[in-house]
Parts: C-alpha cells; sequence; structure tokens
C-alpha cells in the first residue's frame, strides 16, 4: 500500500464555506493512487470540514444562517472572547462539525455523489491563512 502525505494552504475573507473539493481532487491524481481513500484534515479550532451540497449556493446560505443562529457571538456567559465576540462561537462550531473526513478513491478520482462537494467552513469574521493536510493511501 502506497502513501502520499500533501497539504495546501486556503485564504479565507471570513466567515462562509470555501469549496476545496479541486484542491483535493488534483492532489488525489498528483498521488497516482487508483483505488484507497484520502483522509483531509483541518488544523485549526476555529474553522472545520463539512461535506455540503455544491450545486446550489442557497444550501450553504441556509447553513451559515443556521450556524449563526445555533451559536450567536452576543452570548453572556462566554468567557472565551480574547480574541473577540466570535472566539468561542468559533470554537464551538467547529466541534459541532469535523475537523476531518476521509474519502474513498476509485479509478484515480474522489468518489463523491452528485452534488457533494468539500467546503473549508471559516467560522471567524476576519481573513485567515487555513491550513489543510491530506493522506492519500492505497494502490
Amino acid at each position: 500500500m502506497a502513501t502520499y502525505p500533501a497539504s495546501f494552504s486556503v485564504h479565507t475573507s471570513g466567515k462562509g464555506t470555501y469549496e476545496i473539493t479541486e484542491h483535493v481532487e488534483s492532489m488525489v491524481r498528483e498521488s497516482g493512487i487508483q483505488t484507497g481513500t484520502v483522509t483531509v484534515f483541518i488544523q485549526h479550532t476555529s474553522a472545520s470540514l463539512v461535506m455540503m451540497e455544491n450545486a446550489d449556493p442557497s444550501a450553504r446560505q441556509d447553513l451559515h444562517a443556521f450556524f449563526d443562529h445555533l451559536v450567536p457571538e452576543d452570548t453572556p456567559y462566554f468567557i472565551h472572547t480574547y480574541e473577540g465576540p466570535d472566539d468561542m462561537p468559533s470554537h464551538i462550531r467547529m466541534v459541532l462539525t469535523r475537523t476531518s473526513e476521509v474519502i474513498p478513491i476509485l479509478g484515480g478520482s474522489l468518489s463523491l455523489g452528485t452534488w457533494q462537494g468539500l467546503f473549508l467552513f471559516e467560522h471567524r469574521d476576519r481573513p485567515h491563512h487555513r491550513r489543510v493536510t491530506l493522506m492519500v493511501m492505497g494502490d
């Protein structure tokens, strides 16, 4: 079984979802692995990964609105606010989502459903430089 480690950066402009499917797909092709899995991991505690519909942007707009409602930034009992009112909410949003995804590889490509895309979910208001690491494994 072969392994292929890789990484890339994503520059965000603030809260929202940023599709990274093509970055991951490119690195899978570069690995030469035809059958296996890729583990995608984000190295942050205030951003996460989500598998989401990538055809209609309104689905992601609804996701953003839901998380703003679920974990509001004006919660008076949060004490971890050193970096601003989005500090603790960003950590909670990360905990409620995922920091890694494992995606099957078949025929040298990601085996995703028709409308599935992989997104970096930025939970902070201001721009950030996010690091994503991958481990492609298989034959």
